[in-house]
């Protein structure tokens, strides 16, 4: 997205660290509605938002939030609510007096009843008044979102958010952010999860190796994950006479027998696993396994990157 409705643009931003390039000449735009930022640890991502957020200056290209420049701008920070990765919140503190601390930073009028709506927002007012050092990990997620919310931004920035959560909270996690992209508010959130992704995002940047991979629709990237290249090692009682069957079916492209393991190449991966029982039935073999030697996240994003 361009024009006046992209709250979050870089431009040919990189980000590195002496010799190590954590970001490397990214440009994405991103207006209302929820982005999810997919990527396996140490991919880029919380640099990313980090440099979004106006803590991290980039080391080239630029870095705008609502047509401002992020860098050394705490004009900014009215308009951004960031919830790290990392624990953020001191053990003594009450997650009310946490969340006040936040409202009174962003210099709000009345911060102790900002802060009451933002954790009945969160579902925790029953843990309001408990030290943050009692609450479970889902519950401190809780708790930095409240008070990334306090201010009420229309730009939400979010790191992991669902590291810790039970399942009833991240429904009701999800469903709030969904009322709020509803509402207009862009968000953007990192995963290295792609089920949550899948369940959540309108959008996906697919980032790898400080790179990104891939960008628009989750289904047209979830079509890409799907339909690479995989390779299977696969263990019969005839591994021969399977691997000159598997080459009469059109999923398969390659197959390798070396010591002592069959390795067959595949085109699609539902076709494969679809033919494979029938095909090993038509050649009167026995299956002992059959197994994906690539199906990592990490594989998936190296095979993205591989396109560009």
């Amino acid at each position: 997205m361009s024009g006046p409705d992209a709250a979050l643009v870089l431009e040919r931003v990189s980000r590195w660290y002496g010799n190590v390039v954590a970001v490397n000449d990214v440009s994405f735009s991103l207006g209302p509605g929820i982005t999810g930022l997919l990527g396996p640890n140490g991919a880029g991502k919380t640099t990313i938002l980090h440099m979004l957020a106006g803590l991290l200056r980039p080391s080239a290209g630029r870095v705008s939030v609502g047509g401002q420049v992020a860098w050394r701008n705490p004009a900014v920070y009215r308009s951004v609510g960031l919830v790290p990765e990392r624990e953020a919140v001191h053990a003594f503190l009450t997650g009310r007096a946490f969340v006040e601390m936040a409202a009174r930073l962003q210099r709000l009028p009345d911060p102790r009843a900002a802060a009451a709506r933002a954790i009945t927002t969160v579902d925790l007012e029953g843990a309001a008044d408990r030290p943050v050092g009692t609450y479970s990990k889902g519950m401190r997620q809780r708790v930095k979102i409240a008070g990334a919310l306090v201010h009420e931004p229309p730009i939400l920035l979010l790191d992991e958010p669902f590291n810790g959560m039970d399942p009833r909270q991240r429904l009701h996690m999800i469903g709030l952010l969904r009322t709020m992209a509803e509402a207009g508010r862009a968000i953007l959130f990192s995963s290295h999860i792609l089920e949550e992704v899948e369940r959540l995002a309108d959008g996906v940047l697919v980032i790898h190796a400080g790179r990104l991979a891939a960008s628009g629709d989750f289904r047209e990237i979830r079509r890409l994950m799907t339909d690479r290249p995989h390779t299977f090692v696969v263990r019969s009682s005839d591994d021969r006479r399977l691997a000159a069957a598997f080459m009469t079916e059109a999923a398969v492209f390659g197959t390798e027998l070396r010591d002592g393991r069959l390795t067959v190449r595949v085109a699609e991966f539902g076709g494969f696993t679809r033919a494979v029982a029938r095909v090993a039935r038509g050649a009167s073999v026995s299956l002992f396994e059959v197994a994906p030697t690539d199906d990592s996240l990490e594989s998936v994003f190296a095979y993205l990157v591989s396109r560009r």
